[in-house]
């Protein structure tokens, strides 16, 4: 289909010598699938078990876990041969086999010459029952495709090295990218509907493919909620987009419900990864997540276009009149810095977003996020017009002296004035550490 960031890693892991059973994470349609068959082309074949289409396959796991005989019966189920070093042997939807699961360390210890990769959308439920074999296998976190690899997939690769060196462009061709990310928020990144664009340019055939999305999605919440929770479940995957930018509290959710109702499904759509939180922390130093309060959260959806087909916004609008957009819907550009920021992060990690407020009588600020790159913990701000006050960040720098400058992605060209750092929305992916712009630069080969 197009070229992904992930491309780069599995083929990293190929080689690796000291490699473990590769886990693909991620909500279900951001390409986990696709990414692997393509990455299959590396090798002389690939044996495919998808646990959810192919339910008797799960009777070979029962057994026993001895990689061998696994390996005899997959043979003998697919007519295939599994040949260590020559074969990807690829368990699909695997949360729907557990002891599938619990086998991959035996591959690991037993069978380290075999790359074994799994992939499901709804892997965090099956880990409930099972647990993962730590330190015997890898996970490798998916998101929808970023800005980058969706000006590489829309012919606009060249765009990229300059944008990862953070190159100051002609204003000409800053306008031009800043109405490139005005298409990319009516698009998104989820990839059946990037693929549409590129296909059709038709607005209204993407737009119906979100919806479909929202259906599937919708159509899983009996899959891994009780049946009393699925009413739950389904008015928080409604409303939350209309949270976004904003602290999340229960009390706020339309109907009458409670937290003790609700808390519990919110934390089945986190782990379906359709939801993910930003925590608040103190900011006062690395890790970040040291000073977490795990009450003080924010939201965004896995995909920004999914969350204003949610809302029933009209995303024509941005194609008509990008730039106002951009001050008209600012938590929905909010919303795109933080996919952005997980869609950059380190994918051998599991990632967290973080953001800091101060609540203290006459002395209200908040910081959309909070990064950290070379141990330096960065303030960012989003704003999403050509104008705002910066009040909030310089009263974080101003009592954070661990934070040298802050960051502010807006509309505006690159700028650099004493502690503010000024970056264009499209230059998310020049804050990546070193160590993942090689499979950024691989986009544009």
């Amino acid at each position: 289909m197009f070229k992904r960031t992930v491309d780069w890693h599995l083929t990293q892991w190929k080689s690796d010598k000291n490699r473990k059973p590769l886990l693909i994470r991620g909500a279900r349609q951001v390409g986990k699938t696709h990414a692997i068959r393509n990455f299959g082309k590396q090798f002389d074949q690939v044996v495919e078990i998808n646990f959810e289409l192919t339910q008797e396959a799960r009777s070979i796991f029962e057994k026993d876990l001895h990689p061998e005989r696994i390996l005899r019966d997959l043979s003998f189920f697919t007519d295939q041969r599994i040949e260590p070093g020559r074969t990807l042997l690829f368990f699909d939807e695997i949360q729907e086999a557990p002891k599938a699961i619990l086998a991959l360390r035996y591959f690991f210890e037993i069978m380290p010459a075999l790359h074994v990769i799994a992939a499901g959308s709804l892997f965090d439920f099956a880990l409930e029952k099972v647990g993962l074999p730590v330190g015997r296998v890898s996970s490798l976190y998916m998101f929808p495709l970023s800005f980058v690899e969706f000006l590489a997939a829309s012919g606009r690769s060249s765009f990229v090295e300059a944008i990862l060196g953070g190159e100051l462009f002609s204003e000409a061709i800053h306008l031009k990218l800043i109405d490139l990310v005005g298409e990319y928020l009516a698009i998104g990144g989820m990839p059946e509907a990037v693929a549409k664009w590129i296909e059709s340019k038709n607005p209204k055939e993407c737009f119906q493919v979100h919806h479909n999305l929202i259906a599937a999605y919708r159509q899983d919440f009996e899959k891994y909620a009780e049946k009393h929770q699925i009413k739950y479940v389904d008015t928080l995957f409604r409303q939350i987009p209309h949270f976004i930018g904003g602290q999340f509290q229960y009390k706020n959710i339309h109907g009458e419900y409670r937290k003790r109702e609700l808390a519990p499904c919110l934390d089945l759509l986190c782990k379906a990864n359709i939801i993910h939180k930003i925590h608040h922390s103190a900011g006062s130093g690395i890790p970040i997540g040291a000073e977490v309060n795990l009450e003080w959260f924010k939201m965004i959806l896995v995909d920004v276009a999914l969350s204003q087909a949610l809302l029933g916004f009209d995303l024509s609008t941005w194609f008509l009149q990008p730039g106002s957009e951009f001050v008209n819907r600012g938590t929905m550009v909010e919303a795109f810095i933080g996919q952005e920021l997980l869609a950059y992060s380190h994918p051998l990690r599991e990632p967290n977003l973080f953001f800091w407020k101060r609540t203290e009588k006459n002395s209200l600020a908040e910081i959309d996020y909070l990064y950290e790159k070379n141990q330096i913990l960065i303030p960012i701000e989003v704003k999403s017009g050509h104008t705002g006050t910066l009040k909030s960040m310089h009263l974080f720098l101003g009592s954070h002296p661990k934070s040298p400058y802050g960051i502010r992605f807006s509309a505006q060209n690159y700028s650099r004035f004493e502690k503010l750092d000024s970056r264009p929305l499209y230059a998310v992916a020049s804050l990546v550490h070193e160590d993942q712009r090689p499979s950024i630069q691989a986009l544009k080969e």
